[in-house]
C-alpha cells in the first residue's frame, strides 16, 4: 500500500495485508491471490464458479465472507 494505511479486518473476513506480498494488496488469507481480483474477474462477467476456477487456491467460503462483508459495510455506509 503506497500511502501507507494499514488495514485490518475482522476475523471473520480471510483477507491479509503483507506489505513485503504483492505490494501490500488486500489478498484471500493463504493466498497470493488480491481481492480486488475477485471483484474484477465477476464485473467481467464471470460467475463465482469461473472466478473459483481461475484461483483454486481460493475456497469458496473465502470469496463469499468478503462479499458478505461488503454488503455489510455499504448497508452501513447508507443507512
Amino acid at each position: 500500500m503506497k500511502s501507507g494505511l494499514s488495514l485490518s479486518y475482522p476475523p471473520e473476513v480471510p483477507i491479509w495485508v503483507d506489505p513485503e506480498r504483492l505490494n501490500g494488496a488486500p489478498c484471500f488469507k493463504g493466498a497470493r491471490v488480491p481481492v480486488d481480483s475477485l471483484f474484477t474477474n465477476l464485473e467481467s462477467g464471470l460467475s463465482l464458479d469461473e472466478c473459483l476456477d481461475c484461483f483454486p487456491e481460493v475456497t469458496r467460503e473465502q470469496p463469499m465472507a468478503v462479499l458478505e462483508h461488503a454488503q455489510k459495510l455499504t448497508l452501513r455506509r447508507a443507512a
